[in-house]
């Protein structure tokens, strides 16, 4: 599934490493000009590098998701990019431990990132979208977006309400034209995952690009079609 992006702009956050590099990488590969965004600089120049390296184009903005005016500055450039065409919700931290020794400001951080991050984004993103018509928001949830696992009460309630984000932004937008839709998967081979359960063999887990992969998939389907969600497990049917 590899759709014709040649023109158009797509922000991705949480571009720095892991799924959002292989998503960037992915759209840069299909013609969209890639903002990219994420907390650390470096990281977010290497993905630009490696994206150069196979033609394609990009712009760079370290972004704090969780601060409004972060978030406002970053969709800002895509006004100067002309327009904002595609915006992939990926940013978000994962901290975990029993909940009962669970530090407050921990669960808060989680919460300013994963679940505030996605709403100031796809709000800043629907003030563009539904002007133009048209636009297509895609989060990165999660499979404890529906399930719950012991020791990650914070990260699962972030990801339980990036779905209800979701849901409602997608009754809310689908009359102007825009999709919503959200990307549930199981255990991916990143940092996060490596620090979260670090008994796993990281030869069994879902590799970043498969995540690419589908989010080329969403932007594939014709403006006639569209998908709440999906939800992506291990081959070996466990689903974390």
């Amino acid at each position: 599934m590899q759709p014709d992006l040649t023109g158009q702009t797509a922000v991705v956050t949480g571009a720095g490493r892991g799924i959002g590099r292989a998503i960037s990488l992915a759209l840069a590969e299909c013609g969209a000009h890639i903002l990219l965004a994420a907390r650390t600089r470096l990281e977010l120049e290497e993905t630009a590098s490696q994206i150069a390296a196979t033609g394609g184009s990009t712009d760079v903005q370290t972004t704090d998701v969780a601060d409004e005016a972060q978030v406002e500055q970053l969709l800002k450039r895509t006004d100067e990019l002309g327009r904002l065409d595609i915006l992939v919700n990926n940013a978000g931290i994962g901290l975990f431990g029993p909940a009962v020794d669970f530090a407050t400001t921990d669960f808060d951080r989680i919460l300013q990132i994963n679940l505030r991050g996605t709403f100031l984004c796809s709000r800043a993103a629907l003030k563009r979208m539904i002007p133009a018509g048209c636009g297509m928001i895609i989060n990165i949830a999660s499979v404890v977006g529906f399930k719950g696992y012991p020791q990650q009460a914070a990260y699962t309630a972030s990801k339980h309400g990036v779905m209800g984000l979701t849901k409602s932004f997608a009754a809310e937008a689908q009359e102007h034209g825009i999709r919503v839709s959200a990307i549930l998967p199981g255990g991916v081979d990143t940092e996060m995952i490596a620090q979260a359960r670090p008994d796993l063999d990281p030869s069994v887990l879902i590799r970043p690009e498969d995540i690419a992969k589908t989010v080329l998939y969403l932007l594939s389907l014709s403006g006639q079609a569209t998908v709440d969600q999906i939800y992506i497990r291990r081959r070996d049917g466990t689903p974390f």
